[in-house]
């Protein structure tokens, strides 16, 4: 079996490793004010680059 040659420093090591952190998820803000994922509809308000799209409770009045 392969062994290293030489001890790999801190780092070296912490470099290697840089790669391995958890992304931040990428968050904008609704017109509504709640923030949300881009490019897709506001859970809140229903509502995707000024144009509503879904229904929420309140706007079922007719």
């Amino acid at each position: 079996m392969a062994l290293p040659k030489k001890k790999t420093s801190r780092s070296k090591k912490g470099m290697r490793r840089s790669h391995h952190r958890v992304p931040k998820p990428t968050v904008i803000y609704c017109e509504c004010g709640e923030p949300a994922l881009p490019h897709r509809v506001c859970s809140s308000c229903g509502t995707y680059r000024g144009k509503q799209y879904t229904r929420t409770a309140g706007d079922e009045q007719a």
